[in-house]
């Protein structure tokens, strides 16, 4: 079946699953149809809340994922257009690592996540990373915004187990989860890179293997580090709603067994409260947009200047450039000048 994009944007709407799926297929592959009707969707985004969850490979993302979207299910409860409440929505968007043979998504995280089979109120979605730096696919983005406009009252983004990478998670999500287990020598390795600077609520999974004690307290000496004002003498220690900047609080759960995740959900609602009443969320979002926009600027210029100026200029600069007669930063320049001969 055809659908011109007008058509298209109208069964998303109407909450058609298997046109979404195909939307979302088009705008994977940068098709012209699925970005028309993206711009038709966007005013209808907006309402969800994001959240991202990463960390180091091992440490149980897709079980705590799969765990977590149970919970809210539910759990959680919003008011339908009656004003009766009933249960979230939620879509959830795994990145999956590229094949290295057909570049599609290897759909690990999928296989995790059979309990929400079946379930209509959960829409899963892999995409593959696709070499995309910071964990993320590069059409993710758009693929939230889809969903988003589709309706859904939560999107969960679980990013590549790429670790010390993932820092562009915190530019797209309202909430960032970062799971940490113990034994896997993250604890130490994510302080190093910085990773705990992206955190909302920072979460030692799998609790019940020896160790994770440990990781535990080497979290409540970074984020004491971090905020040396504050005291954080436990480790499910959750900042309080009238405070004026966020303390990232550290949990402790057993995704397996779904021990911890009712402390993880309570976390994700007051900090989802604090991005609202602090005016923060405002703040992100402009400051992501301004990012993206700036990003989608840069790679457009690159094709249009690559489209439409170069001719042969850039394979002349590239065989200089090989045999050493020019430097790559030197030939860039030539050719931007037009000054290559």
């Amino acid at each position: 079946m055809t659908l011109d994009f007008n058509s298209l944007t109208e069964e998303v709407l109407a909450g058609d699953r298997y046109f979404l799926a195909r939307l979302l297929s088009l705008i994977e592959n940068d098709d012209p149809k699925g970005l028309e009707a993206l711009s038709l969707l966007y005013p209808h985004s907006g309402k969800a809340h994001l959240i991202g969850i990463t960390g180091a490979p091992g440490t149980g993302k897709s079980t705590l994922v799969n765990r977590l979207a149970g919970y809210l299910r539910n759990n959680i409860a919003v008011p339908d257009v009656e004003g009766k409440n009933k249960p979230v929505t939620i879509a959830i968007v795994a990145v999956d690592p590229s094949s290295p043979f057909t570049g599609g998504a290897i759909l690990g995280d999928r296989i995790r996540m059979r309990d929400l089979t079946g379930d209509p109120g959960v829409f899963i979605r892999s995409m593959a990373s696709r070499g995309a730096l910071g964990g993320l696919a590069k059409a993710t983005s758009s693929v939230v915004e889809v969903l988003d406009a589709a309706g859904f009252d939560f999107i969960l983004i679980e990013t590549v187990g790429a670790g010390q990478a993932e820092v562009e998670i915190a530019r797209t999500a309202h909430t960032t989860v970062v799971i940490c287990a113990p034994g896997l020598g993250d604890d130490v390795q994510a302080i190093k890179a910085g990773i705990l600077e992206i955190a909302d609520i920072l979460v030692v999974n799998k609790f019940d293997i020896p160790g994770a004690d440990n990781t535990l307290r080497v979290l409540q000496s970074a984020i004491s580090m971090g905020y040396p004002d504050v005291h954080i003498p436990h480790s499910e220690n959750i900042p309080e709603e009238d405070t004026q900047k966020w303390i990232p609080p550290i949990l402790s759960t057993i995704a397996t067994t779904g021990d911890g995740i009712a402390n993880l959900t309570d976390a994700i609602e007051r900090h989802r409260h604090f991005l609202t009443t602090s005016g923060e969320k405002v703040r992100r979002e402009r400051e992501y947009m301004r990012s993206r926009m700036e990003q989608l600027l840069g790679d457009q210029l690159v094709t249009r200047f690559l489209n439409e100026r170069l001719d042969d200029r850039f394979e002349l600069a590239l065989d200089k450039v090989l045999t050493r007669e020019l430097e790559p930063r030197r030939a860039v320049q030539l050719i931007i000048e037009n000054k290559l001969l």
